[in-house]
């Protein structure tokens, strides 16, 4: 019984992943391809720029330069590749977070499935998502040192990492104070030491000094950090809604039917006795 509402739970929230992927990939494609553009164009500037010094540099002769074919076209990576990309990223969230809800419903308290969807949903957005996008924010295509993309890559992971365990520590602590202070004060408790902990993370790990080329118009980074925001929000916002709804509609029936036979069984038991 457990194991099919587990699956039945998983198989919505991929669906609920997809659906809010979507949604995402409508935000992505107006919202944050224009700043990605921006981007490229000024890196082609850029570039333009330096070939032409390199020009002057050898006395009015070109410079031999060889041409990089592009694998997948600009129009494509802006239409198929980002759909593809959001909506697979959608549907591997939407799992991970329908197995997360199967986890806490019922443990962090008496809600309904619908508000352990958004309270699921709102945990995996600020553990996933926020807390290292306050840290490392997310930057254009090739705007920073190439050199230590691996470097930068490797810290934002780890930053992920650890907001994600810190989160499951909190909400271990959370459940540990409650029988002394009450649900209330021990979730500030709780969330405090939350803050406490990432605020440490972050002065520890090192910054991204070079993850943006001086140079690089503020105004157009802003634009495209914003859109990433958006994109999340989108995402996990439309995934709680859908997922909350499928949630509740799997486990009500179920809900109902324990009950019932709890209550068939309270006369038998009583009869026998």
């Amino acid at each position: 019984m457990y194991a099919s509402t587990v699956r039945g739970l998983l198989v919505r929230g991929m669906l609920a992943g997809l659906i809010a992927g979507l949604f995402a990939f409508a935000v992505a494609y107006v919202v944050g391809e224009p700043p990605v553009n921006g981007s490229i164009a000024v890196e082609e500037a850029q570039a333009a720029q330096d070939a032409a010094g390199a020009h002057a540099g050898h006395g009015g002769e070109a410079a031999p330069e060889e041409e990089e074919e592009e694998l997948v076209s600009r129009p494509v990576q802006s239409t198929v590749g980002l759909a593809t990309g959001v909506l697979v990223y959608g549907v591997a969230l939407g799992g991970i977070a329908s197995l997360a809800f199967s986890f806490a419903l019922g443990r962090v308290g008496r809600f309904s499935p619908r508000a352990t969807a958004a309270l699921t949903a709102g945990a995996a957005f600020a553990t996933v998502y926020l807390v290292p996008f306050l840290k490392y924010p997310a930057t254009p295509p090739a705007v920073g040192n190439p050199d230590t993309i691996g470097q930068r890559t490797t810290l934002f992971f780890l930053m992920i990492l650890l907001s994600v365990l810190l989160g499951v520590g909190a909400v271990i602590a959370g459940r540990r104070l409650a029988p002394r202070l009450g649900n209330w004060n021990a979730t500030l408790a709780a969330g405090a030491g939350f803050v406490v902990a990432t605020g440490l993370a972050f002065a520890f790990l090192p910054d991204n000094d070079d993850a943006v080329k001086p140079g690089f118009p503020a105004a157009l980074l802003w634009e495209f950090r914003v859109a990433s925001l958006a994109v999340q929000v989108v995402l996990w916002v439309v995934f709680a809604i859908v997922f909350g709804l499928l949630a509740q509609r799997l486990l009500a029936p179920r809900a109902a039917e324990a009950a019932a036979a709890g209550a068939d069984a309270q006369p038998k038991t009583a009869a026998l006795g």
